[in-house]
């Protein structure tokens, strides 16, 4: 068994695109219509059969609590591998992204997080 599709529930989906491809630097896998949304999933440029990312419509009435939730207590919903945090957290704050935590060594990791735009925290991590 594998992991071949994982989501993040975001508030608007074109904005969520916008910012994976054009800030954190995914590049878009498959968008096709489904109903009122999209099926829209990204991957990492330079590993196009990793696994996917759905950015997901957060419209079911019990994810706003949920992600208000685990902003107000700084829980990032998910987390991405860097090679180098203090590089990535230096090129996505001249990008604009804001950071809620900058980088911290946390035993076998360096993580920071940021806001993802779309109603959620992000981690990225480096292992030490």
């Amino acid at each position: 068994m594998k992991i071949v599709v994982t989501n993040v529930f975001v508030d608007d989906q074109g904005k969520a695109l916008r910012f994976y491809t054009d800030i954190l630097g995914f590049v878009k896998k498959t968008e096709f219509q489904m109903g009122e949304a999209r099926w829209l999933t990204v991957v990492p440029l330079d590993d196009p059969d990793n696994t996917e990312l759905l950015l997901e419509p957060d419209s079911h009435p019990a994810f706003g609590p949920f992600k208000r939730a685990l902003v107000e207590d700084g829980i990032p919903f998910t987390s991405f591998g860097v090679d180098d945090v203090q590089a990535e957290y230096k090129r996505l704050r001249s990008a604009g992204v804001q950071f809620t935590q900058p980088p911290v060594e946390m035993g076998p990791v360096t993580t920071a997080v940021f806001d993802g735009t779309c109603g959620n925290l992000i981690q990225i991590a480096q292992k030490n």
